[in-house]
Parts: structure tokens; C-alpha cells; sequence
């Protein structure tokens, strides 16, 4: 009877012991753990195949781990396999996962896939936000009338009650004002850009156009008053034809147009009354496009289009159409044309009117509205003394697409992250300062954060070029050798250059500093001439070298204008669209022949807004690497110091970010591990 009291205390003693410890985690977990550690570390190296399968072996032991299922998705989505990472996404967020946040980047991933960055005319603009010329009693600026938007996401904006040119970030902060020449600016009314980057402003009151460089250093003036060929009474609105670089003013004193070259001596004037035309008599906005020249009369409330010679070819819309037209501008091919309280689009080709923007019946008068880097609509009103930012309803209502793409933790605790931020149809945003982000972990702010890197003020970038080795091609080794010596001495030294062959198997003729490629040869190509070409292989071998590159990077794909029928076997034209606008790499095209691009290279460049160069056109291939380096880019980089515990890096370190820019904000969550130690 003593012996089973005694067992009994022991077992009793032994329970108590036994559920005081801490519970072991079993070998299934253990092993999830660790798939799952290896998997992040993959990703932010960029090998997203490699982390692909450690989540699946992760998952394998783990089935029901909701975050391996997001992580999963993240790896498909970089990947470009775009189906298959909803999939991940939608099992976890049917099992209660992610939240709102996650099924945000759902919707969004899904109207991508239907859906470009493209300007729609039926689509409404509402305000966002603006920039206010009288804030409290102190006056910033006075009168807004004209805007020149850049590609860092700054605008230029004219002030005509203040005589100033005025240079304003995303978030309305001032950064510069320019008064002009010597004597100051009288009256600036409009601002366009040249070829050079240089500034031409017009000059109402003091009947001139005035000339800065790009910084706003003022240069010199031409034209004077008076009504003689050059001169000019109550200068207006500025349009630059592309092709001449003439500058096409309205000179509405004199109810003509007046023709400058480039350098501003005066070449002719027109829209004159004559036997074929009834004459301009209140010509306000001009805009050159495709070699025309399309002017808006506010009093016949009409726009007439003229060829580049000042003949009059037609009238774009019925005469009354227009009640108040001021500034017309171009955007993505329409023109955009400033019109009393409301903005409106023009089609050029059948002279279709929209109304895409309405500031209501308050006392207002719009006289400019362009399109900036954001995808946004910017709009000056005189009257109220605003420059407005107007964006589509659709984009306000879901806000922005943030994703972190790579976390580097080698310092711990001093961590970078790397995040891209885009609207919901792929266009990044440019511009944003750090009081626009937010980063914090298990949701409290970070210590010692700060923004070092802004990819859209890179002047970089790295390239990779692909040569198709069909036998069709060898007959353009000469183009070939051309296309590379062009646009590796246009890199000026700077970035990688890297050259791959696509045949059956792709293959690394070479990578290094540009300038060891100027004198490139094919006849050194290794890979032979042959009747296959794995184009979609050729494509993935490029990028995975371009994305630990530099923030810019682009794939130049040298065409004969032929591709085999087994290019894209392995990988979709449509998933490698989308792995390459998921990785921000911008497809381009360089013609050997006059042939017509396949068709799927024709996708391929039109979806990721790359661009198409004839080898021999006369300005040669040099604008291609500016080309690249001039488009927008939405990537930035915040380096700060953690303060989570690291177990010995083993634990998963959570990380948030958020950005907020006007009434739009977005998010994302993410995470790291630091060095094991």
C-alpha cells in the first residue's frame, strides 16, 4: 500500500513538472521554421524559383500555415506566375488571413491583370489634393495660369500675379522661385520645355518669350512688341513641334500664330484671314502634334488644326463646342484642353470631346491642366488662386499598391528596406519625401529612420542585351555589332552591360562596364545559328542578373523581325510581361529590319511602356539609354534601426510601411530575419 502512494506522488510530481516547461515544438514544425527562414532569404536575393520550392517544403510540413501560403504568393507574384500567387492568396484569406490588407492586394493584382496604365477619356477626375496660393492670410503665390509637370514628380508652375516661376513638389512644398531675367518676369503666362530641357516662357505684358535653362537660369529673350513678322501683342500659350523644335506661339492681340526656330529668330506667322480660311480671331491654346498644329479660339468656342507650315487643314470640333478655352496641352495622344470651370479631353483623330474633370459652379477660372508623373491631372484656377491635384475616382477609393521587395538585415540592427510604390494600374509614383512613409514594427514607429535612396533621381541604369540567333539573323551581324556599340557608349561609362544569346540554350556572351562593349563583335558570339530560339529562357536569364541591379534596368531585344515557334515554350508572353512589370524591368526593341515585330514582341514592349528603335533611324539608337533612364520609377529605400529581439536569428522580424501622399494612402507588411548567430 506504501509502494503505490509512493508511485502515485512520483507520477503526480512528475505531470506538475512536465506542464511547468515549455512546449517543445515538434520536428514538423521545426523543420517548416526553417524551410520558411530559407525561403525569405531567397526572395530578397532575388531567386524566386529557389524560394518557391522552400515554401512548398515548408507548406509540406506545415499545410495550414497561413503565412507561408502569403509568402508563397509573394514568390509566384515576383515570378510573374501571377494565377498561381492569387491562388496562395485567396487559401489564405479564405482561412481568415491578411485582413483587409490582403484582400486589397487581391483586387488589385486581379484588375492589373485586365487592365493598363493607359489614359481612359472616360474617366472621371475628383480632387485629391492641392496647393494653395493664400494659406492662412500669407500669400505663397498669386494667380496660378500655367504648369510644366517633370518627371521627378516637381511641377513648375507660373504665377502670373506674383511674376515668378515658382518649382513645387508632390507634397505643395516650394522648392525654388525664379524671377527671370535682369529686370524680372512681366506677366509669364505659359511654360513649355525643348528639346534641350530648356524653359520657354511667354511674356504677356511685356510682349516677349523668355528663355531659361533647366534649373530656371535665365538665358535670353526674343520677340518685342508690335504686329510685324516676329513681334507680338499679348504673347499666349507655347507649343514646340518635335521634329523642327520650332516654337508656335498665339499671339492673340494680333489673332495669329508666330513662328520661332529653335534659337527664337522669327520664321512666318499664320491663321491670317485668306480664301481658304476665315481667320483666327481669339486664339488662345496651341498644341503640336504628330506634325500639326491644332489652336483653340475662345471666340468661335472651336479648334482649328493647321500643318506644321501654317496652312489651314480643318476644324477639329463644331464652333461653340468650347465656352472659355484657355491652355490645350498633349496627353498620351489627346489634348487636353482647359475650358472655364471644367477640363476636357479631344480626340485628334475624330475630334471627340469628353469632359473628364468638372471643379463645380464656384466662381472659377481654369486655364491649364496637364497630366504629371503620377498619373494625376494637375489644373490651375486663376480665380481661386489653387493648383489642383485631380485623380481618378478608382485610384482614391483603393489608394496605392505598396510592395517591399527586399529587406537587408547583414547590419542588424541597422535595416534597409526596399519597396516600390504604384498605383492600381502598374504607374509608379514619383516624388515622395519621407514625411510621406511611415514604417513601423509591431506597429511602433522606428527609430533613426530615413529615406536614402529615390530611384526616379537615378541617372543610371543597367542593360541587357538579347540577340535572337535564328539563322534568319546572321544576315544582320553588321546591324547587330551597330545596335551594341551605340548603346553601350551612350551609357557614358555607367551602370552594367550585359550581352545574351537566345538560342535553344540561352547563353552570357558577356556582362561588365559598358565601354568594354563599344567595340563589340558578333563573330565572338558563342552560341551557334540555329532554327530554335528560346526567347522566354533568354528573357528570364537577363532579368535575373538585372534585378539586384541598379533601380533602372531595362532588356533591349535586338529583332529580326522573326521568332521560332518554340520562344515561349517554358513561360507565357503574358507571365513574362508580368515577371518583368513585377520586377520593374522595361522591355525594348531595336528593329534589324523594316519587318513588322512578332507579335509577341509587340506585347511585351506596349505592356511594360518599353519603347521601339529602328537601328539605322537618322538620330541613331543614343536616345534609347535616357529613354530608360527618363521613365518614372517608383522605388525607394529606408534605412532605420530595429529594436525587436532577434533570437539569435531565428526570429521571423515583422515590418510595416505605409504611404500617404494627399487623400491616398497605401500599405504593406512584410517581415526579415537577421544574421544567425
Amino acid at each position: 500500500m506504501k509502494l503505490k502512494n509512493i508511485f502515485v506522488i512520483i507520477i503526480f510530481c512528475f505531470s506538475i513538472y512536465a506542464f511547468s516547461q515549455p512546449v517543445a515544438k515538434d520536428v514538423s514544425q521545426i523543420s517548416s521554421e526553417e524551410e520558411f527562414r530559407r525561403g525569405v532569404l531567397a526572395y530578397y536575393r532575388g531567386a524566386f524559383n529557389e524560394a518557391v520550392l522552400q515554401f512548398e517544403k515548408a507548406l509540406s510540413f506545415a499545410p495550414s500555415d497561413n503565412r507561408v501560403l502569403e509568402w508563397l504568393g509573394k514568390a509566384y507574384y515576383r515570378s510573374g506566375l501571377e494565377s498561381s500567387a492569387l491562388k496562395q492568396w485567396e487559401y489564405a484569406s479564405a482561412n481568415g488571413y491578411g485582413g483587409l490588407l490582403l484582400k486589397n492586394r487581391i483586387e488589385i493584382v486581379k484588375e492589373r491583370r485586365i487592365a493598363n496604365a493607359s489614359f481612359d477619356k472616360k474617366e472621371r477626375y475628383v480632387e485629391a489634393g492641392s496647393f494653395i496660393g493664400n494659406d492662412n492670410g500669407t500669400l505663397r503665390f498669386s494667380q496660378p495660369i500655367s504648369l510644366l509637370p517633370n518627371i521627378d514628380g516637381t511641377t513648375w508652375v507660373v504665377a502670373y500675379g506674383s511674376n515668378e516661376l515658382l518649382k513645387i513638389d508632390v507634397n505643395g512644398t516650394i522648392i525654388s522661385r525664379i524671377r527671370g531675367p535682369l529686370n524680372g518676369f512681366d506677366r509669364p503666362l505659359d511654360i513649355v520645355e525643348d528639346e534641350n530641357k530648356n524653359l520657354i516662357i511667354s511674356e504677356f505684358a511685356s510682349d516677349r518669350i523668355s528663355m531659361l535653362n533647366k534649373d530656371g537660369k535665365y538665358i535670353k529673350s526674343f520677340g518685342k512688341k508690335g504686329s510685324k513678322n516676329g513681334q507680338l501683342l499679348g504673347p499666349q500659350y507655347i507649343a514646340i513641334e518635335k521634329k523642327s523644335g520650332r516654337i508656335y506661339v498665339t499671339d492673340f492681340g494680333n489673332a495669329r500664330v508666330v513662328v520661332f526656330d529653335k534659337e527664337g529668330k522669327a520664321l512666318f506667322t499664320f491663321g491670317q484671314s485668306n480664301q481658304y480660311f476665315t481667320g483666327l480671331k481669339a486664339p488662345t491654346g496651341i498644341a503640336a502634334l504628330n506634325s500639326l498644329i491644332y489652336v483653340a479660339d475662345a471666340v468661335l468656342g472651336t479648334v482649328y488644326v493647321f500643318d506644321t507650315a501654317g496652312n489651314y487643314m480643318d476644324s477639329l470640333v463644331r464652333e461653340r463646342t468650347l465656352q472659355k478655352p484657355e491652355a490645350m496641352k498633349i496627353w498620351n495622344n489627346y489634348l487636353i484642353l482647359a475650358d472655364g470651370n471644367r477640363v476636357l479631353s479631344v480626340d485628334t483623330s475624330s475630334g471627340v470631346v469628353s469632359e473628364i474633370a468638372n471643379i463645380g459652379n464656384a466662381p472659377a477660372n481654369i486655364t491649364c491642366a496637364m497630366g504629371d508623373a503620377n498619373g494625376n491631372l494637375l489644373v490651375t484656377d486663376i480665380v481661386s488662386n489653387e493648383v489642383y491635384v485631380l485623380s481618378k475616382m478608382s485610384e482614391l477609393v483603393g489608394g496605392f499598391f505598396v510592395n517591399v521587395e527586399r529587406v537587408i538585415a547583414e547590419n542588424f540592427p541597422n535595416v534597409i528596406v526596399d519597396f516600390r510604390v504604384e498605383n492600381h494600374k502598374r504607374q509608379p509614383i514619383v516624388g515622395l519625401k519621407a514625411q510621406n512613409f511611415l514604417v513601423t514594427e509591431k506597429n511602433v514607429p522606428v527609430a533613426e529612420k530615413k529615406l536614402s535612396g529615390v530611384a526616379y533621381a537615378n541617372d543610371s541604369c543597367d542593360i541587357t542585351i538579347i540577340v535572337d540567333r535564328l539563322s534568319e539573323t546572321k544576315q544582320y551581324e553588321k546591324e547587330i555589332e551597330i545596335a551594341i556599340s551605340e548603346i553601350s557608349k551612350s551609357m557614358n561609362g555607367k551602370g552594367r552591360f550585359s550581352v545574351i544569346s537566345a538560342g535553344t540554350i540561352p547563353v552570357l556572351e558577356g556582362k561588365g562596364n559598358p565601354k568594354s562593349f563599344e567595340n563589340f563583335s558578333a563573330s565572338v558570339m558563342q552560341n551557334s545559328y540555329g532554327q530554335t530560339s528560346a526567347v522566354d529562357l533568354a528573357l528570364r536569364l537577363a532579368g535575373n542578373d538585372l534585378i539586384v541591379g541598379e533601380a533602372k534596368r531595362a532588356i533591349v531585344y535586338l529583332s529580326s523581325g522573326e521568332i521560332s515557334s518554340n520562344a515561349f515554350d517554358k513561360y507565357t508572353y503574358a507571365d513574362t510581361a508580368a515577371w518583368l512589370n513585377n520586377n520593374g524591368i522595361v522591355f525594348m526593341t531595336v528593329n534589324l529590319s523594316q519587318k513588322t515585330r512578332p507579335g509577341a514582341i509587340a506585347y511585351l514592349t506596349r505592356q511594360t511602356l518599353g519603347g521601339e528603335y529602328y537601328v539605322y533611324r537618322p538620330e541613331g539608337l543614343l536616345s534609347l539609354v535616357d529613354d530608360v533612364c527618363n521613365l518614372p520609377n517608383g522605388l525607394y529605400r529606408i534605412t532605420y534601426k530595429s529594436n525587436l529581439p532577434t533570437d539569435f536569428g531565428r526570429a521571423f522580424l515583422p515590418v510595416e510601411l505605409e504611404v500617404y501622399l494627399h487623400n491616398r494612402s497605401g500599405r504593406d507588411e512584410s517581415g526579415y530575419f537577421a544574421p544567425l548567430q
